[in-house]
């Protein structure tokens, strides 16, 4: 049975005002009255009604998220620091997921809308298109919302903590062209999505400025997962590439490029160096620890939390690009004389 506040008024011998006023730590409540009553409803079991108190301060204490998939390694300290300082605050969260399917996100949305969340975190479905309908009616009702990530131009007028991939892809070839690699492959992304354009931006730059121009035979369309670098590195092999080192746009897809390579016969980094980015739990535990970036993963929710806090106090906090730091690990070493990927001959390619 539920314990409502005129219960806890009947056994306090006060009156339900009086009861309603101690458990919202009202002034004009003696302490000692308020400890005595909330240790009671302690005692009975009184839970609150979040719904009857969100209509009287027109708040759900709860936000939303919109993720694409939680089996998406790079979201789970994001989702950490984001909840664990909601708990503390007192906030639920409303976890969705949009599959990277725009329609799927929209529906997200509206249903987030439609329970009246306090605000809304949201990794974005990336499209080329520069209006979403979804986005124009947050925008419309001035929800308080945080990307998590890049901005694009259908949510650009939101405020967004991203990762600095420019500076931080730069570091990686930086780092490869330093170990003696000039011909160097990268394994691309999903090619509507800003950070796929930033890290292939900071790679084509150290290249530039190492008097290297960029070469397009070098740059091979991948995705985001294992699968995407498995793919990706098979035909890198079959147009006999050149190359001494793979940067990867992800650790996902560089573990995959690894296991080919592995799977080939060839040795890293001694045959082909393979770098990644963000240092996902599985870079140190591929088949070579790999040299990646340090994506602030953590941090990001931080700040994100903190810039969605300021926006419900009707503040105007700025955007943030966080750093993504170089770690060096064994997946890279010194470039070899020659490239071991043209040596492999259609007879001792084996398949994966």
């Amino acid at each position: 049975m539920m314990v409502r506040l005129k219960d806890i008024a009947q056994r306090a011998n006060v009156s339900v005002m009086t009861v309603s006023k101690a458990l919202r730590d009202a002034a004009d409540v003696s302490e000692a009255t308020k400890l005595r009553i909330r240790k009671l409803a302690q005692e009975m079991g009184y839970v609150p009604d979040s719904a009857a108190q969100g209509l009287r301060t027109r708040t759900t204490r709860s936000f939303g998220i919109i993720i694409s998939t939680t089996t998406n390694p790079i979201f789970a300290r994001v989702l950490m620091a984001i909840e664990q300082r909601a708990y503390e605050m007192g906030y639920d969260m409303v976890l969705t997921h949009s599959h990277d399917l725009p329609e799927r996100e929209e529906r997200c949305i509206y249903r987030l809308l439609s329970r009246r969340v306090d605000g809304i975190f949201i990794s974005p479905v990336y499209r080329l298109s520069n209006e979403a309908q979804a986005y124009q009616e947050l925008e419309n009702r001035e929800t308080p919302v945080i990307i998590l990530g890049h901005t694009a131009g259908f949510c650009s007028n939101f405020l967004n903590i991203e990762t600095d991939d420019v500076q931080g892809s730069y570091d990686v070839t930086q780092h490869l062209l330093a170990e003696g690699h000039r011909r160097i492959a990268f394994l691309s992304g999903p090619l509507a999505a800003p950070w796929t354009q930033e890290r292939l931006e900071g790679y084509r730059r150290a290249l530039r400025e190492h008097g290297i121009d960029p070469d397009d035979k070098l740059v091979f369309q991948a995705g985001r997962t294992v699968e995407d670098g498995i793919t990706a590195t098979m035909q890198m092999i079959s147009e006999k590439s050149d190359a001494t080192a793979v940067q990867a746009v992800n650790d996902l897809v560089a573990v995959g490029c690894m296991r080919v390579l592995i799977n080939q016969g060839l040795k890293i980094p001694e045959d082909m160096a393979v770098a990644g980015f963000g240092n996902l739990l599985i870079s140190e535990n591929a088949p070579m620890a790999l040299t990646t970036t340090r994506q602030p993963k953590f941090t990001l929710g931080t700040a994100a939390m903190e810039a969605m806090l300021a926006l419900l106090n009707n503040e105007r906090p700025s955007s943030r690009r966080l750093p993504a730091p170089l770690l060096v690990r064994k997946s890279t070493g010194t470039a070899p004389a020659r490239s071991a990927l043209s040596e492999l001959t259609p007879s001792s390619q084996k398949t994966i």
